[in-house]
């Protein structure tokens, strides 16, 4: 059998260590028993298997060193986290005061424990408690408020030719719409060609416009207003425009209240209009009169428009633009489109075209109530004798400079 011999280097012996000391004194058994070279372990299979069991329990040690490390931390985690979800979830104060709040933000002041003196307690058998008003009508109040209803557009028809007063008038005009709440919708027609002029007014009123040419040739001035009212409607037709359509001459003078009592009107309004006489020595009033809102009557002046169905001025009525192009809404008997006619007298034009609009007084509606009020003013005040400038711009005097004296 062959004998293991574990000896020490020469080399070794005398080789001091960190502490001071040497590696085995010469004195020492093991030395003696190394030196000699007679020792050899009687059972060198039982010191292999007893190194294989201590590397062995030295393993499975710091796997279960590492196992209860791994759980121990695992523990402390479930641990940490239910004990936060009970902080948060348990109540600092009583569970009605929760129930109450039904989790609400608002900072309510603690409640304060007031006794009451019996004696200073007045007993009456007529005490009557009042309705306990739970808020309910303050929320209706609030969704009235904020409950939003559209509203109709307001279609404003408004022929004009050069005269040397156009640009006043159209300007007079847009500042009177653009106080009018939208939406509304100015149609401007002219006769031929839309002007450079024209236009620029309508770009710097700021209001929502469209700029129509009559195409129609008629050499009588007087079926002038006639044929831009009629293109207007044939626009207003096609494009299928809802609202309120109101022949407005850019010559006469509005209210705004007039604008507003436009979006009441259903089918078709009408309201007095004050007229300055052809003499201008008088004014007369041209309209309906009204019980409410039904028109029982109208008023008239003139012997010559006696005959007249309707006696309406063409600023004193409008209509919805409905009727123009739904028929079968208004259970209209034709679907002849409704237009003005240039073949009638003056002055019947209005009510040969209101005639298309309506039966009778019945579906007629007065405004405002009682048919009160007057809203707008024709007032035939056109100079025809004044010189028209060429492209609205005087050219003479321009640039002379007067000295201060």
């Amino acid at each position: 059998m062959a004998s293991i011999r574990r000896t020490l280097s020469p080399a070794y012996q005398d080789r001091p260590y960190q502490n001071g000391g040497t590696s085995f004194p010469v004195s020492s058994p093991s030395q003696k028993l190394l030196s000699n070279g007679k020792f050899s372990p009687p059972l060198p299979f039982f010191s292999s298997y007893g190194v294989g069991v201590r590397r062995f329990i030295a393993g499975a040690f710091i796997q279960k060193y590492s196992r209860k490390v791994w759980r121990r931390s695992a523990y402390r985690c479930i641990a940490f986290f239910l004990l936060g979800f009970l902080l948060g979830m348990s109540p600092f104060g009583e569970v009605d005061d929760i129930k109450s709040q039904d989790f609400s933000f608002e900072i309510k002041p603690s409640p304060v424990n007031v006794k009451l003196d019996p004696e200073s307690v007045v007993k009456r058998k007529d005490f009557v408690l009042d309705t306990v008003n739970l808020g309910v009508e303050l929320q209706s109040k609030t969704k009235e408020r904020f409950s939003f209803i559209p509203k109709k557009q307001i279609i404003v028809v408004t022929p004009t030719y050069n005269r040397a007063l156009q640009a006043f008038y159209l300007n007079r005009m847009g500042q009177v719409l653009r106080l009018v709440p939208p939406p509304i919708l100015w149609m401007v027609v002219e006769m031929n060609v839309a002007s450079m002029e024209t236009a620029d007014i309508l770009r710097k009123t700021g209001v929502m416009y469209r700029h129509i040419v009559c195409t129609k040739n008629s050499t009588n001035i007087k079926d002038r207003g006639v044929h831009q009212r009629n293109a207007a409607l044939e626009h207003i037709e096609h494009h299928k425009l809802d609202g309120i359509v109101y022949f407005a001459d850019d010559d006469n003078i509005y209210s705004l209240e007039l604008f507003e009592s436009l979006r009441d009107i259903s089918r078709f309004g009408s309201w007095p209009v004050a007229m300055l006489a052809q003499s201008k020595n008088k004014a007369i009033l041209e309209g309906p009169v009204c019980n409410g809102s039904q028109v029982i009557g109208w008023h008239t002046n003139e012997k010559s428009k006696r005959l007249r169905r309707f006696h309406v001025d063409m600023s004193g009525f409008a209509f919805n633009s409905t009727i123009l192009w739904d028929p079968k809404r208004w259970r209209r008997p034709t679907s002849v489109p409704i237009r003005q006619l240039d073949t009638v007298k003056e002055g019947f034009q209005e009510t040969t075209f209101i005639e298309q609009l309506v039966e009778d007084e019945s579906q007629m509606e007065g405004t405002p109530a009682s048919c009160s009020r007057i809203m707008n003013w024709h007032l035939h005040l056109e100079a025809r004798n004044l010189f028209y400038p060429q492209g609205w711009l005087l050219q003479k005097n321009l640039e002379v400079i007067l000295p201060i004296k």
